[in-house]
C-alpha cells in the first residue's frame, strides 16, 4: 500500500510540472528529494545510485558538509553586490583559482553556456587588438557533434539537429570539422582569419566520445604554430571527473583559454569561470562584458570550498582507479547488447547494440527499476558518471545492477 501511495505522489508531481513547466526536457520518471554523497532517495523513500551527477556538476556528491558549510556561513552574511562595488571574496576566489590552474586572470560567470560565450568574445577581441585581424572578420574551429550549450550564439555552430532546427538565423563564421581529426585542424588553420580551436578534450553529450593519445598535446601545437588560441572547454571533463583536474592534464597541455562550469560549486549553484593569461583578458575593457551575479560573494566562497573538496579528497585519483575498474568489469561481459565501453576516470558510456532506438532508453528505467540512475544520450549511448567519492565496494555494487540489467533485458 505504502508503494502505490509513493507512485502515485510522484505521478501527481510529475504532471504538476508537465502541466506549468516547459517540455524542454525528457526526464526519467523518477521524483527525487533528498541527496547525499553518492545517492539520492525519491518523494516515496527509494535510494538511488546517482551514476549521472547533474551532468558532472556533483563530483563531490550530492550536499557536501563543507561545501554547505560554506554556503551557509556566506549566505546569513553577503549574497550579491553586483560588480558595481568590491566584494571581500572575489580577490580571494581569483587568486585561489588562478594560482591552481596557472593563469593571470580569471572572469567569474555563472552558467556553463555563459563561460562559453565569454570565451568566444574573449578571442574575438584577442583577434582583433592582437593577432591584428580585420574587424568582424575572426573566425573560431569548433568540432562536430560538439555540445557547449544552447544559446543562440552557441548552437550556430553545433551539428545536433534537435538545438538548431528552427531557432534560425545563425552566427557566421565557424569552421566545423570532425573531432580527433588532426589533418582537418591543420587544413582549417591555413585559414588567416582563425581566431581560436574550440574543443571539448572528450566528447561527453556526443557519448563519452574519447580521442586518440595525443590528440589534444598535437592540436595544441598545431595552433601554436599558426598563432591561433587553443581553448579547452573543460566544463563537464574538468575537475577531476577524467581522473586528472583536468582532462587536458594527461597530455600536459595548458589551454590558452580554459572554460569551467559544473563542479565548480560542487552542485550548489551556477558558478562558471574563463582562465587565461593577462594578453587575453585585458583586451576586454570595463563596460564590454559582464553579469550581474558574476563573481558574487557566494558563489566565490562555495567554488573556493568545493576546489578544496576535490583535492583533499584526492578524488582524481578515485575516479581514475575507480574508472578502470568500472571499464574493465563491462568490458568482461562480452554482452551482444554492448557495442562499446569506453571512457577516461569516472566518465564513462556503453554504447547499446540494438537497432531499436529505444532500447538505451528501457535499459535506463530497468536500471530505475534496480536502483541506479543514468540516461542515454543521443539514443543508444548511455553515460555513466557518478560522484567522485564514490567507495570501491559501491562501484562493485552499481555494477552488478548494470550487469544485471543488462543480462536479463
Amino acid at each position: 500500500m505504502e508503494q502505490i501511495f509513493s507512485q502515485t505522489f510522484s505521478d501527481e508531481l510529475i504532471a504538476i510540472e508537465q502541466q506549468f513547466n516547459a517540455h524542454n526536457y525528457h526526464p526519467l520518471p523518477v521524483v527525487l528529494e533528498k541527496g547525499k554523497g553518492a545517492f539520492v532517495w525519491d518523494v516515496g523513500g527509494k535510494k538511488y545510485f546517482d551514476f549521472l551527477a547533474a551532468y558532472s556538476a556533483v563530483n563531490q556528491g550530492h550536499c557536501h558538509p563543507k561545501i554547505i558549510d560554506a554556503l551557509i556561513d556566506q549566505a546569513q552574511l553577503l549574497t550579491l553586490t553586483s560588480r558595481a562595488f568590491y566584494n571581500n571574496k572575489l580577490g580571494a576566489f581569483a587568486q585561489y583559482i588562478t594560482s591552481l590552474f596557472g593563469y593571470d586572470k580569471v572572469l567569474p560567470m555563472n552558467t556553463g553556456v555563459e563561460a562559453v560565450e565569454t570565451a568566444i568574445k574573449l578571442c574575438r577581441r584577442w583577434a582583433y587588438d592582437v593577432k591584428g585581424l580585420k574587424e568582424n572578420e575572426a573566425k573560431i574551429i569548433v568540432c562536430e557533434n560538439n555540445f557547449h550549450g544552447r544559446t543562440t550564439g552557441v548552437i550556430s555552430f553545433s551539428t545536433d539537429p534537435s538545438s538548431t532546427s528552427g531557432f534560425g538565423p545563425f552566427m557566421p563564421n565557424y569552421i566545423k570539422i570532425p573531432f580527433n581529426d588532426l589533418k582537418a585542424l591543420e587544413i582549417a588553420l591555413q585559414d588567416k582569419n582563425v581566431a581560436s580551436f574550440l574543443v571539448e578534450p572528450i566528447q561527453g553529450e556526443a557519448g563519452v566520445i574519447v580521442p586518440t593519445d595525443g590528440y589534444l598535446s598535437q592540436s595544441y601545437a598545431l595552433c601554436k604554430a599558426a598563432n591561433v588560441l587553443f581553448v579547452a572547454d573543460e566544463i563537464q571533463t574538468g575537475l577531476c571527473r577524467t581522473g586528472k583536474m583536468l582532462a587536458c592534464d594527461f597530455e600536459n597541455v595548458h589551454p590558452d583559454m580554459l572554460i569551467l562550469g559544473k563542479a565548480l560549486s560542487g552542485g550548489v549553484l551556477p558558478v562558471s569561470a574563463v582562465l587565461c593569461d593577462d594578453d587575453i583578458m585585458l583586451n576586454i575593457k570595463a563596460g564590454e562584458h559582464g553579469s550581474t551575479y558574476g563573481g558574487n560573494p557566494l558563489a566565490c566562497a562555495v567554488s573556493m570550498a568545493a576546489l578544496e573538496v576535490l583535492q583533499k579528497e584526492n578524488m582524481a585519483q578515485n575516479a581514475e582507479a575507480l574508472g578502470k575498474i568500472f571499464r574493465t568489469e563491462l568490458q568482461n561481459l562480452h554482452h551482444p547488447l554492448i557495442k562499446e565501453v569506453r571512457g577516461k576516470g569516472l566518465f564513462n558510456a556503453i554504447e547499446i547494440n540494438s537497432t531499436n532506438e529505444e532500447t538505451a532508453w528501457q535499459i535506463c528505467l530497468q536500471l530505475k527499476e534496480n536502483g541506479l540512475l543514468a540516461k542515454p544520450t543521443h539514443g543508444d549511448k548511455i553515460r555513466f558518471a557518478p560522484p567522485l567519492c564514490l567507495k570501491t565496494e559501491e562501484l562493485l555494487e552499481s555494477v552488478e545492477i548494470i550487469k544485471k540489467v543488462i543480462m536479463n533485458f
